[in-house]
């Protein structure tokens, strides 16, 4: 990226800074909408409620108004004064205290009570509560067109963007120009007249450095400049004339007031010179009107489009890289910071300022608002971004996805906490409260991305034999820091804070990150155990398969305690948070489906699976050691020797933990199709089959066809007769063969399909053969396979499968004799 391009970037970030910031400034003021004030008072505090007098005489001009204070506690007696426009400010505070004080009374007697009706009455006819709501709907209107405009504006294309900061501009000089001239008139008649001082030549008075006329230079020098930017930016029509004496225009009020005019005329002087830049900005206006409909019309059919064509997610992705929203928060954030930074650095205190109470007030005042919450998200984003890529450069790897990027993830995880939590709406010193332990919550799910980081590296070193202890070391550095660090943490937190509901969720994400490590770290174990064996472990698998049972079930039983808590959180103790307590609810909801109700089905199905091919492999016969001599050969499969294996119902020998894994995905055998569990109708259908295929089930099977001639100079070695003085070369071939891992099962699975095809061509001609397609998944667990009717060149493709078949085995065989 060029240096013009990342500057044309940073102006169009910093073009889009200012309409966030007024969304700001207005949400901060809550739309104009009266918001309850934060009390200087303890949260167990309760104000009191005036008590009504107990004896009042009747009086004729008796309050009408009595049955209102006596329903809220605000006194019988007291007569309300009239509203006035000095009273406005403290109309709010009264309405506060009238709406906790009905809040009371709601509670102890009930809405519906006697005095409701007469009360409805009287609310209808008072004036104060009418001045209010007028006042609040004008200021919400007005708040509510700032903000439409200003994001309106932020989302104009940066052509449109530049158009409006120009009018806005020129617009601004206007306003500027005429305050400028109203204070240099009000210099000049407080002064001599500067005329009579020119035509007598009274350098005294002149060149005075406080005089009047070293007063007005400045004024005359501004002028001049706004007149010729005015000039050069003004979207209205551009005469030469016009043009160029627009600096004369600005400027005139004050040459003018030098001639002996009456002080009326020279009042109206500025008002004049500001007529051209305001008729001019007028004519723009209304010539841009029609532009701008046709802009946000033009827009809202291209949004239309995008998403008819490509989706509402593309649309939002498309428009969110476009508007660089991401660095547009973080400058807007940051110069917020920089604000409240600058405005406490230049209070005046007797008190020397301290990092951490400054620091405690511009964090607060840094999540006071939603917009001010995103910008705080995106400044959170960037660093845990980078500390993602540190650790990724750390275990030597790097991944690009932004999508599964750390900064992403705690980006949209910060943000949804702070919403839950109601993150804005709490006082200052509960907010900040609240911001801590939402960070340490997002501590938390950090550490579970760096799991999610390691883990893959670990299983990668652990499956590929890879020699690099450097790697070894680093990936076991990191698992060891995720361990330190939450049992730190739990130990401080458990010490320092008493128990909540908040405490517990921190306490399950830590130890479920620890879980999750030593199961990554079991599982690192094995594998490595089962590279420095020289034969076929076949408990391997079992021993995977229990170690992340327990984790699994560790992290299902974790997450129903946290939906548990969450329930909790939700029933008792988001109740003063409406907007919280929903989005909490919806959360709970995501929770429940996906880390429950999925999860626990999906155990339970594998669990299934995995009993139900146990019990039919236990149901197979074991082969002996005689005929494992007499098979001589190694597992279709696996292409691993075999020590124990099982014989299917058509005499073919595999490992125990291959065929399970193959009973995963169907019943019929890998080689020749047949179903090696017959259910009843299977065993009828079986006995209606030709005896050809009877008699060749009963024959014993060669898998692969051998050539004599081809075979005769290669002899072949059993486990038994490796010699003892190449240990190196056994173990080197037992991990070539252990290395060839599900794509090399998926290829000897399909040349052996099409063995099986050949067979059942020439010797079922009535059956239907199929053709079988086996891909290693990456778990170790699970098989996957897809059916395919056969072509109708089968008996030929079958031929051709056969003998490559047996050629791709007879070099394997050759390949480990040579070794």
């Amino acid at each position: 990226m060029s240096v013009r391009t990342k500057v044309l970037g940073l102006v169009d970030v910093m073009m889009r800074v200012p309409p966030v910031m007024v969304i700001d400034e207005i949400l901060k003021i809550g739309m104009g909408l009266p918001t309850r004030l934060y009390p200087e008072k303890s949260p167990g505090e309760i104000p009191a409620i005036e008590s009504p007098p107990t004896e009042s005489p009747p009086e004729s001009n008796q309050d009408p108004f009595a049955s209102i204070k006596e329903f809220f506690g605000l006194g019988g007696g007291d007569s309300i004064p009239p509203m006035t426009s000095a009273a406005v400010g403290a109309a709010q505070s009264a309405l506060e205290q009238t709406i906790e004080n009905a809040s009371r009374s709601a509670q102890s007697h009930g809405m519906l009570s006697s005095g409701f009706n007469s009360l409805m009455d009287e609310l209808s006819h008072d004036e104060t509560l009418a001045d209010v709501l007028s006042i609040t709907t004008v200021k919400f209107v007005i708040c509510l067109f700032g903000f439409l405009s200003a994001a309106c504006i932020f989302m104009l294309w940066t052509r449109h963007l530049v158009m409006v900061y120009m009018f806005l501009t020129s617009l601004g000089l206007t306003f500027l120009s005429y305050w400028s001239n109203v204070s240099a008139l009000a210099l000049m008649e407080r002064s001599p007249s500067i005329l009579e001082d020119l035509m007598s030549l009274n350098t005294t008075r002149l060149l005075d450095s406080g005089g009047v006329v070293m007063s007005l230079a400045p004024h005359l020098m501004a002028q001049w400049f706004m007149g010729m930017l005015f000039a050069y930016i003004h979207l209205g029509p551009r005469l030469e004339l016009l043009q160029k004496s627009m600096p004369i225009i600005f400027a005139s009020p004050i040459l003018v007031a030098m001639l002996p005019l009456p002080p009326k005329v020279v009042q109206h002087l500025p008002v004049v010179a500001a007529f051209t830049p305001i008729i001019l900005t007028k004519i723009t206006l209304l010539h841009s009107a029609m532009e701008a409909s046709r802009t946000v019309y033009n827009g809202y059919q291209y949004a239309m489009n995008f998403v008819s064509n490509f989706g509402l997610s593309a649309l939002i992705e498309n428009e969110w890289q476009r508007l660089n929203v991401p660095n547009v928060l973080r400058v807007f954030w940051t110069i917020r910071i920089i604000q409240g930074g600058y405005a406490l650095a230049t209070t005046e205190s007797e008190e020397p300022l301290e990092l951490m109470p400054a620091t405690q007030k511009l964090l607060v005042d840094g999540c006071e608002t939603l917009t001010a919450v995103l910008g705080m998200t995106g400044v959170i984003s960037m660093i845990c971004h980078y500390i993602g890529r540190g650790f990724q450069w750390y275990l030597l790897t790097y991944d690009n996805d932004e999508e599964k990027s750390l900064g992403t993830v705690s980006a949209v995880l910060f943000y949804i906490l702070a919403l839950q939590t109601g993150l804005t709406s709490l006082s200052p010193d509960k907010r900040f409260i609240r911001l801590c332990r939402n960070l340490c919550l997002l501590m938390t799910a950090l550490l579970h991305f760096l799991h999610n980081i390691v883990s893959p590296i670990l299983m990668s070193l652990s499956a590929a034999r890879n020699p690099s202890r450097k790697r070894h070391v680093r990936a076991l550095t990191v698992c060891a820091f995720l361990v330190v660090m939450p049992v730190s943490l739990l130990y401080y937190l458990w010490s320092q804070r008493s128990i909540s509901t908040w405490l517990l969720a921190v306490t399950a994400f830590s130890v479920e990150v620890i879980v999750k490590v030593l199961v990554s770290l079991a599982t690192y174990t094995l594998f490595l155990l089962d590279a420095r064996r020289q034969f076929f472990w076949e408990k391997l698998d079992d021993y995977l398969y229990y170690v992340r049972a327990f984790g699994n079930s560790v992290e299902f039983c974790f997450g129903i305690l946290l939906f548990i808590n969450g329930a909790w959180i939700l029933i008792f103790e988001s109740a003063q948070n409406a907007t919280g307590g929903a989005i909490r609810a919806i959360m709970m909801c995501i929770h429940a489906y996906f880390n429950i109700w999925c999860e626990a089905r999906a155990g339970w199905s594998v669990f299934m699976k995995r009993r139900s091919a146990v019990h039919k492999i236990s149901a197979l016969p074991e082969a002996t050691p005689a005929q494992l001599q007499a098979f001589d050969d190694v597992c279709a499969i696996c292409y691993q020797e075999m020590y124990s294996a099982k014989i299917t119902r058509c005499r073919h020998f595999f490992h125990g933990v291959c065929l399970r894994k193959w009973l995963y995905v169907q019943d019929r055998c890998p080689l020749c199709h047949e179903i090696m569990m017959y259910t009843d109708k299977a065993e009828e259908n079986a006995q209606e089959a030709e005896p050809a295929a009877a008699v060749q089930a009963e024959q014993p099977l060669r898998i692969y066809p051998r050539d004599d001639g081809n075979n005769a100079g290669a002899p072949r070695r059993t486990p038994e007769r490796v010699p003892n003085e190449m240990p190196e070369a056994a173990t080197t071939s037992s991990n070539a063969a252990a290395m060839i891992g599900a794509e090399a099962a998926a290829a000897i699975v399909d040349s052996a399909a099409a063995v099986g095809e050949a067979r059942s061509l020439a010797n079922v001609a009535s059956s239907a053969s199929q053709r079988i397609s086996a891909s290693g998944s990456s778990d170790s667990s699970f098989m996957t396979a897809s059916a395919q009717p056969p072509p109708p060149t089968a008996t030929s493709a079958a031929a051709v499968a056969t003998a490559a078949a047996s050629n791709t085995t007879h070099m394997f065989r050759m390949s480990q004799d040579q070794q």
